[in-house]
């Protein structure tokens, strides 16, 4: 749903100017720049206006306003996104709705093992609290320093510890949210069960700010492991990986807590660009996975099961070499060369990116067959595929050619694009994995998802804000 807006006119600026104060409405170019912008540099909008409310009754004023008058917002988190959606359009009809200053973390619950925070806090300190606590909240994400939990909700953010704690989604029991015409609806529940009724919650997670605005959330706690063991593993081939992924599964269960691999040139261009990396084993290996295994249980057990288990893989033939990290500083290095494989490809020039998941037993055929496909379209490409085996989900990178123009290559995006997510669809898979929708690919969700879905998303979505006012042209 879109709808098309003049810009706001000064009284209308003023009036929401007045209900987050003079220091917290942002109108000079240069302090809306950061907000207008992301990382990638691949979206740019304007706005009338950026607002910082205080408090979710400031949001909830912010919005009833703006239904009012029929202003479009923005609901903006920590500007992380790699979508698009947290981006108004060029318009400059548009107003950014950012949530840094909602930062309060409300309660910590131990018996529950919940915290409540406010949608501003970042995903870094709420981990330190939960740490603080002697207790652990899984969600891990590169950006975990600056992207705030109400974006990794709205996005329904993966991250690296998927495969023991599920999604943004299965870390949230409770939502508080503002909705279109500025009422909140109090869901702060810490409750594993409520059977009652529509599960509102998990309509607002995903998303995308287009149904209401987060402002707070309760999320899951774990104990923290007392035991946790990283090692990386030089692998022959893919097949090699998935193999490797059904070993250690089987043997560790819910003990394995994230099965990452890496190509040769992703561990390249790290040890390239990155800071004070190295390569962790002697020679090269076509991939390499990066897992980890934990335990709340103290002791040394984890450690001499990862052990026999890579000890009978080199035996088999399964894996050719790996090192386990025996320190806090070699767990960081290991872990450092996957955090930083999407920033250290922009030093190689253009990157066409792809945030999808296939069947885990289907991850070597689809990247063979992309593989293929890329050399065919564009010639002396440098696909980098590498991300999360244990779901499924793998950041399809392709840096461009040596020597090719970076403009004259990206104009290729939405060619390459598409014709990758023909595979993925043929395969069964999705074309968004944990990125979101967005602007980038939302016109590409009804060929992926169907008519009669589309139709129930656009109902759901008139429901919620039939005045459209909500974070218009993202997602539909």
């Amino acid at each position: 749903m879109t709808i098309e807006l003049q810009p706001p006119s000064e009284e209308i600026l003023a009036a929401f100017e007045d209900i987050v104060g003079a220091p917290y409405a942002l109108r000079d170019p240069k302090d809306l720049a950061p907000y207008l912008t992301e990382w990638r540099d691949r979206y740019q909008g304007k706005a009338a206006i950026v607002l910082k409310p205080g408090t979710t009754e400031e949001v909830a004023a912010i919005l009833r306003y703006a239904n009012e008058v029929r202003a479009a917002v923005v609901p903006q988190g920590g500007n992380t996104g790699l979508v698009g959606a947290q981006i108004p359009d060029e318009s400059g009809s548009q107003i950014v709705l950012s949530l840094e200053r909602l930062t309060q973390i409300r309660d910590v619950d131990l018996a529950s093992n919940t915290m409540t925070v406010e949608a501003g806090l970042t995903l870094q300190a709420a981990q330190q609290r939960a740490q603080s606590v002697d207790r652990l909240f899984p969600l891990s994400l590169a950006s975990e320093g600056s992207c705030q939990i109400g974006g990794v909700l709205s996005t329904n953010a993966g991250g690296l510890a998927v495969l023991a704690y599920g999604n943004a989604r299965d870390l949230a029991l409770g939502l508080e949210v503002v909705l279109a015409d500025g009422r909140i609806w109090h869901g702060l529940k810490a409750l594993r069960k409520d059977n009652t009724g529509y599960d509102l919650k998990n309509l607002f997670i995903g998303a995308e700010g287009t149904l209401g605005v987060i402002t707070a959330a309760v999320l899951r706690l774990y104990p923290r492991p007392a035991e946790k063991i990283t090692c990386l593993a030089g692998l022959r081939d893919l097949e090699a990986a998935t193999d490797l992924l059904a070993r250690i599964h089987d043997a560790a269960g819910p003990m394995l807590t994230a099965f990452e691999i890496l190509p040769r040139i992703g561990l390249e261009f790290a040890i390239k660009h990155g800071n004070d990396l190295h390569d962790p084993l002697k020679t090269h290996h076509a991939w390499y996975a990066l897992l980890e295994v934990s335990s709340p249980l103290a002791g040394d057990a984890v450690q001499k099961l990862v052990e026999a288990q890579l000890s009978e893989a080199i035996d088999t033939g399964l894996i050719e070499d790996a090192v386990v990290a025996t320190s806090e500083r070699q767990t960081h290095e290991l872990w450092r060369l996957r955090e930083v494989m999407s920033e250290v490809q922009k030093h190689e020039g253009g990157s066409i990116k792809h945030d999808v998941s296939v069947p885990i037993a289907r991850v070597p055929e689809f990247i063979d067959r992309a593989n293929d496909l890329v050399e065919l379209m564009i010639p002396g490409a440098r696909p980098v595929p590498f991300g999360h085996l244990g779901d499924g989900n793998i950041h399809y990178n392709v840096s461009q050619p040596v020597g090719m123009n970076k403009d004259v290559y990206l104009s290729n995006w939405e060619a390459l694009n598409a014709a990758v997510h023909e595979i993925v669809l043929d395969l069964g898979g999705s074309i968004s994995a944990e990125h979101g929708i967005g602007r980038m690919k939302r016109d590409l969700l009804p060929h992926a998802k169907g008519a009669v879905a589309i139709d129930l998303m656009k109902s759901i979505k008139a429901a919620f804000d039939p005045n459209g006012i909500l974070n218009p042209g993202k997602l539909l």
